[in-house]
């Protein structure tokens, strides 16, 4: 039941070129920033990587574009972040912008094994071209499909050797449901305790999903803007 490796180089190591990544995060808080160093580090290529956004010009996820290694995008948003810009208008990048809202109900459907649902956003705009479509009490809505990836990376706040996970405030934004719709979820932790002393009310991720943790050090915990009233 330990599920603990002793650094991300170990329990990143089945991750190749070509595969599909989940990267939990919302801009750069809550990203798995130990797991996308490794990921930069070795250079593996032509990822797919699905993400609320690909963090900013150099930081978060932004180091794998910088390095070319990534072939495809499935997001939300797209700003902060001038490489990806210049990538995708120059369609060395291929992207699949999603509505938030439908991007997390995606991953959720994902890890909960429903296989499509309805929803009205995106009707009648290029998102929804060439998906099939119904009238539902009166309004017209788009079939959506699940997202479901070979490998989640999440970041956690709290996690147990057992895979069990407590998230800290903002940081719990797309990393719950992400945890669930991956083949092998690998979960980094700012703080590594011993079965049994987390609360079981406040776990949120049960470490039936989770299949390697590691010990997360070196977190950035960076800001995308700042702004303060003026003096």
């Amino acid at each position: 039941m330990n599920k603990v490796y002793a650094s991300a180089v170990e329990a990143l190591h089945d991750v190749g070129d070509g595969a599909v990544i989940m990267s939990g995060g919302f801009g750069l808080c809550g990203n798995p920033e130990n797991c996308i160093r490794e990921l930069a580090r070795r250079r593996v290529k032509d990822l797919t990587i699905i993400s609320n956004n690909c963090g900013t010009t150099d930081k978060g996820l932004g180091v794998l574009l910088a390095q070319d290694q990534v072939k495809k995008m499935v997001s939300s948003y797209v700003g902060e972040n001038k490489i990806f810009e210049e990538q995708f208008l120059s369609g060395r990048l291929e992207v699949e912008l999603v509505p938030q809202g439908t991007l997390a109900e995606r991953i959720r459907a994902g890890g909960a094994g429903i296989e499509g649902f309805f929803t009205p956003t995106s009707y009648g705009t290029p998102v929804a071209e060439g998906k099939e479509t119904r009238e539902i009490d009166g309004r017209w809505c788009v079939l959506e499909k699940p997202l479901r990836a070979q490998f989640s990376l999440v970041k956690a706040w709290k996690g147990d050797r057992w895979g069990n996970l407590v998230y800290r405030k903002t940081a719990r934004n797309f990393n719950p449901m992400m945890a669930t719709a991956g083949r092998v979820t690998i979960a980094e932790v700012e703080h590594l305790v011993e079965p049994g002393e987390l609360d079981p009310d406040h776990v949120v991720t049960p470490g039936i999903f989770v299949k390697h943790v590691i010990q997360g050090n070196h977190y950035d915990k960076h800001i995308e803007k700042r702004t303060v009233r003026p003096a």
